[in-house]
């Protein structure tokens, strides 16, 4: 069983938790994911099963696409629901076409500054390590890129959009940036993650779906073939694959890149070409 099974994460849930409980039902240990959702997070969260988690490393730099609810006129010290609120506002009537304007202020390349509490690493240790302690650490800003942001509402000093981002996106950071040109706080009230790449929430399945056994998962898996539909592909003969397979380079004059591997109309796995030279990667 190799592939890419789409699971919509619930709240309460972490990354790790997801994993186990699909070690525990299907019985293999090789089974990863593709990056952490956080455990108030929602949404897809793409777990990869057997060979297909030797392609994480293809998949950890897609885009995403994110549901956001953030509370304006209350800051918490995480930036999120889960913290202790630490700092309360009036907020002042807003219009929606100012929203509208903050909103796609932030569309395109910037420089965005993690929150405290958060993995990223400061001299070995994690970023909220040093936070829960007190001590005050400076984080670097990291480049990112909001492709589309769209509004969707707003409610009792509650917004809610929509966003298209780049890897290494923080949304709680994200909405703190957006609060202060609108000139108050916030902190981020819920985030449900809807797409990561092509991986859609629709195509999801649910925890209670995987416990209860009420779907056949293997039905569910998308193929590492399949995930590749839109690489181009090489046929090699008995020769070329038996050189292949044993770590042999072998030249083809293509763009650099990943190919789907076939030996007539067999799926042999991923190889890449660099400098016109094709060396193996993932095998079936």
């Amino acid at each position: 069983m190799n592939g890419v099974l789409i699971v919509n994460k619930p709240k309460g849930y972490t990354s790790h938790d997801v994993v186990n409980i699909l070690r525990k039902e299907l019985g293999i240990k090789r089974i990863g994911h593709t990056g952490t959702l956080d455990p108030n997070a929602t949404g897809v969260l793409p777990i990869l099963i057997g060979n297909a988690t030797k392609i994480s490393k293809y998949l950890i730099e897609h885009d995403k696409t994110y549901i956001v609810q953030m509370k304006l006129g209350e800051k918490t010290d995480t930036l999120d629901s889960e913290g202790k609120v630490v700092e309360l506002r009036d907020v002042n009537k807003i219009k929606q076409d100012k929203i509208e304007s903050v909103l796609n202020s932030f569309i395109g390349k910037q420089f965005q500054i993690p929150p405290t509490y958060s993995a990223i690493k400061i001299n070995g240790k994690r970023a909220y390590e040093y936070a829960r302690k007190g001590t005050t650490v400076e984080i670097p800003p990291r480049e990112i890129y909001i492709y589309k942001i769209a509004f969707l509402g707003y409610n009792e000093n509650i917004i809610k959009f929509r966003v298209k981002c780049s890897k290494g996106t923080y949304i709680r950071t994200l909405c703190q940036d957006i609060a202060i040109k609108l000139n108050t706080i916030s902190y981020m009230k819920e985030l449900e993650r809807i797409e990561v790449d092509s991986f859609k929430l629709e195509e999801s399945i649910t925890i209670e779906d995987i416990k209860n056994n009420k779907i056949n998962i293997e039905s569910n898996i998308i193929s590492i073939e399949q995930i590749f539909k839109n690489s181009d592909s090489i046929i090699l003969d008995e020769n070329k694959l038996k050189r292949f397979l044993n770590g042999v380079q072998l030249t083809y004059k293509l763009l650099n890149g990943v190919y789907r591997i076939y030996n007539q109309d067999k799926f042999i796995g991923l190889g890449v070409i660099n400098n016109n030279l094709l060396k193996r990667d993932v095998i079936l």
